[in-house]
């Protein structure tokens, strides 16, 4: 199964961004995230806080569809998935 998981601002200068992914069938979203994000350290850091839980700030979206952080344990991810995470967006 191959997703797409894309990473803006702070987040894609740690992590990089457009990364197709190979996943297992079955895996949740928070794992997905989890798995790429954690390839850098610091870029794990900025996503999850110490529990390994989303920090409250972090934006998810699947298929362009935004996705509460505290129910991404339980949202499967399914073949060809893009999936897209952003830090706080501030403008004025």
């Amino acid at each position: 199964m191959t997703v797409k998981i894309r990473f803006f601002a702070r987040f894609r200068e740690l992590l990089g961004t457009d990364i197709i992914v190979s996943v297992r069938e079955g895996i949740v979203l928070s794992d997905l995230v989890k798995e790429v994000a954690g390839r850098n350290r610091e870029g794990y850091q900025a996503i999850f806080d110490e529990q390994d839980a989303f920090k409250e700030f972090v934006i998810l979206m699947q298929n362009g569809k935004r996705v509460e952080t505290s129910a991404a344990g339980t949202i499967l991810v399914k073949d060809g998935d893009d999936i897209a995470v952003f830090p706080p967006v501030a403008g004025g």
